[in-house]
């Protein structure tokens, strides 16, 4: 494998070339550590081949907020009449993960901290388990903002496809944007061979978690200098308390765990696969 990765540095492959897997959730909100998962897709890619894509509907458990229906379209009566059980999802999830996600075949998530968090977090709630990192992650949002540091505009998964003129398909849905991320992971390599497409994989990995640290730590000065110009004490403290949390996740890429305990539910049967 080694070998076969320096061959591949010398030669002027690209990763790109080879497998790639992507993954994105779709949920009931923006808090990792107690929002739950709503829908799912893992898109296995293999140049020459249709990809092959694994998609999930969950009941989360817990209602679904109308914010976050009218992103991804899912409400809590057709999750309760459609999905199934949240916690044989998760194991079917990071079972899929185990088998498609290897140290050549790279993940490809958008907002990697936040998708790969959650899912960790859903694990622990149901099954009392980490999420084990099987390869190295790509993460179109970070490498983006470290190329382009100073484009002004949004960073959403539609901004850029749009910017990196990459097609986006049924936005909104884990399974248009999981899609929709590995292309710009693809893009973003061919654009940039020397500094993304032929960088050995699990240096690519290091780099971005170093890129995200930057990144975070940036924004949360950013935030503390807004804080020293703000006239109003409350909002002060408010964003000197933002800032803190945001600069607590920047050693924390592509996984972030709470330090306080994920409330459980009660156990279910799971026949595991893989």
């Amino acid at each position: 494998m080694i070998r076969y990765l320096r061959c591949m540095i010398r030669s002027g492959m690209s990763w790109s070339d080879g497998p790639l897997t992507a993954f994105d959730l779709e949920t009931t909100g923006v808090d990792t550590a107690t929002d739950r998962l709503v829908t799912a897709t893992i898109v296995a890619i293999v140049p020459g081949a249709e990809p092959v894509v694994s998609s999930w509907l969950a009941d989360p458990g817990v209602e679904i907020p109308s914010a976050a229906a009218e992103v991804h379209g899912i409400s809590t009566e057709h999750a309760r009449a459609h999905g199934r059980d949240a916690a044989t999802v998760v194991a079917e999830i990071a079972d899929t993960l185990a088998r498609v996600w290897s140290p050549t075949t790279p993940l490809c998530v958008f907002n990697a901290g936040f998708d790969l968090s959650l899912l960790d977090a859903e694990l622990r709630r149901h099954h009392g388990r980490d999420l084990v990192l099987g390869g190295p992650v790509i993460d179109p949002m970070c490498i983006d903002k470290h190329l382009d540091r100073y484009r002004r505009g949004k960073r959403t998964l539609s901004a850029l496809c749009e910017h990196h003129q990459v097609r986006l398909e049924d936005a909104h849905s884990s399974t248009g944007d999981a899609l929709a991320c590995a292309r710009l992971a693809w893009r973003l390599a061919r654009s940039h061979p020397e500094q993304i497409g032929t960088v050995d994989l699990a240096e690519l990995h290091t780099r971005q978690a170093g890129w995200y640290r930057t990144q975070t730590t940036g924004f949360a000065d950013y935030l503390d200098k807004l804080a020293g110009r703000e006239a109003d004490p409350a909002e002060a403290e408010q964003l000197r308390g933002r800032a803190a949390d945001v600069r607590s996740t920047a050693d924390h890429w592509p996984l972030r765990r709470v330090t306080a305990p994920v409330e459980a539910t009660a156990p279910v049967e799971v026949s595991a696969a893989g």
